[in-house]
């Protein structure tokens, strides 16, 4: 019963079938990245960057994504070490199974199984900007939940996988200026009586996945008796993707995640809806390794400063206009402001 109505579900660019199978590779894959980034020296063992400091203490931060060191074009020994890698390749984690975020189309020949889409494009901008080849880029699948452990522990330079900038995570690594606008919203079976994040969801199943900042909020709202009375917050997902196979099976009533993701899974599935507004503001930003030296993240935050420029626009227009719609609330650019130094 349930395969058939999962079969049933499937439809758009290839099926969510296709995504859901990319999902597990990328659990498997980032299970097996290996202990060290080439030996380069860039990073080091896992909770070495928390030793370091934060970027900001708990009781300074009210505006995560406003405290971002400012922008430069200089290279400082983490981007020297980078060009000094025997392959000369940025090691990047993304995703590679969100629809026009970061996934492999297989309905599109031109592509073959290159991976394409939003967060993919800003990748290629900064490893042009920063080894002078676009392609110069070691992608490396990682799952929700182990974005941060990624980072921390060498296997990548950078994460760029819908990452939201807030406190708890600037206190275990650095982030970028904001590149992106979005927030929570609610998806559900299109004929679902659920209408938003509201009473609604009283008695329902909500998934979301492992790492997210909507597995925190719906914690956090649970113990503080603001979510709807009965409603279940199911075990998270390794990946956002998996919530909503769960949501075609029939395992879960409503899923909540980022908008912008939440209104591509609907494009490419249209028995399944985007229900209510946001009810958060959340910005993504660029992921990286805390440390003494902060080259790296203040190069980014300068690509950053060009690329809102001059590339931004393309590839949102590109990606995802057509899914967000017009007079989306992310439809532009966020402005960047950097934290003040004395």
């Amino acid at each position: 019963m349930n395969a058939r109505r999962l079969r049933a579900s499937l439809r758009g660019w290839g099926g969510v079938g296709a995504m859901a199978l990319a999902c597990a590779t990328a659990l498997v894959l980032a299970l097996l990245l290996p202990n060290s980034a080439h030996g380069d020296g860039v990073t080091g063992a896992v909770g070495q960057g928390l030793a370091l400091g934060t970027q900001a203490r708990a009781a300074e931060c009210t505006d995560p994504q406003n405290l971002s060191p400012a922008p430069s074009g200089a290279d400082g020994p983490t981007i020297e070490a980078i060009k000094n890698r025997s392959d000369r390749r940025l090691i990047v984690g993304v995703d590679q199974n969100s629809y026009h975020w970061g996934y492999r189309d297989p309905n599109n020949p031109e592509a073959g199984s290159n991976l394409e889409g939003f967060d993919i494009d800003l990748v290629h901008a900064i490893a042009k900007d920063i080894l002078g080849d676009p392609d110069a880029v070691q992608f490396r699948a990682i799952p929700t939940s182990q974005r941060i452990p990624a980072i921390q522990k060498g296997k990548v330079d950078m994460v760029v996988r819908t990452m939201t900038i807030n406190c708890d995570r600037l206190k275990q690594v650095a982030f970028s200026a904001p590149y992106f606008k979005t927030g929570q919203q609610v998806l559900a079976p299109a004929r679902s009586s659920v209408t938003g994040y509201d009473k609604s969801l009283a008695g329902r199943r909500i998934c979301s996945a492992s790492g997210s900042t909507a597995y925190e909020r719906l914690t956090a709202d649970r113990k503080a008796g603001r979510l709807a009375s009965g409603a279940k917050v199911s075990p998270p997902v390794p990946n956002q993707l998996d919530c909503l196979v769960r949501l075609q099976l029939g395992e879960a009533d409503a899923v909540v995640t980022d908008g912008a993701l939440a209104a591509s899974q609907a494009a490419q599935d249209p028995t399944v809806a985007l229900k209510g507004g946001t009810f958060t503001t959340e910005f993504y930003g660029v992921a990286m390794k805390k440390g003494s030296d902060d080259d790296l993240v203040r190069r980014v935050n300068r690509i950053l400063a060009d690329y809102v420029k001059d590339g931004w626009r393309k590839s949102y227009d590109k990606w995802l206009a057509p899914t967000l719609g017009p007079d989306s609330p992310s439809e532009n650019p966020p402005v960047a402001q950097y934290k003040q130094t004395t």
